[in-house]
């Protein structure tokens, strides 16, 4: 399946080194990843992804595919800014939300709209908007998650 994994640009270390873990997991688990194909998270986890093997796109803000992280093997030059933060979501069976801005929070929204369901690994707390998310501690369980909802809905 196809995940889409949703964070800040500018992130922690720490962030950083989440990010990464998810990705791993859900390269190990033979899943591709989506993502905005940029820098932090998405750099972060298409790093993850690509140790274990695992097909990264990325779908970008600019109309450059050059201007893509080094882990992503499907540049999308989109030249759409800000307003690609619908595609993300929308290519992805299901999401993972990890710490981010704004930006985090509109690709959340999206996903509610899709109708994608939503994994939280320490993100927004959207529990006042029409968004069923749900919170997990680590990224297995985020991984875990997005696999079990997909089941249900099958």
């Amino acid at each position: 399946m196809r995940v889409s994994v949703i964070g800040g640009g500018a992130i922690t270390d720490e962030q950083a080194a989440r990010a990464e873990a998810v990705g791993r997991e859900l390269g190990s688990r033979g899943h591709t990843v989506v993502c905005g194909g940029r820098g932090g998270t998405m750099e972060a986890v298409c790093h993850g992804a690509k140790a274990e093997g695992a097909t990264t796109i990325g779908i970008l803000p600019s109309d450059r595919t050059t201007q893509a992280n080094d882990y992503v093997d499907v540049p999308i030059a989109t030249g759409l800014g800000h307003a690609r933060n619908a595609l993300v979501p929308m290519n992805g069976d299901a999401v993972i939300a990890l710490t981010g801005g704004v930006g985090t929070l509109s690709e959340i929204g999206f996903a509610g709209i899709y109708n994608r369901p939503v994994v939280g690994l320490e993100t927004h707390d959207v529990s006042e908007i029409d968004v069923e998310l749900e919170t997990v501690e680590t990224p297995e369980a985020a991984v875990d998650a997005v696999e079990a909802a997909l089941e249900d809905r099958a």
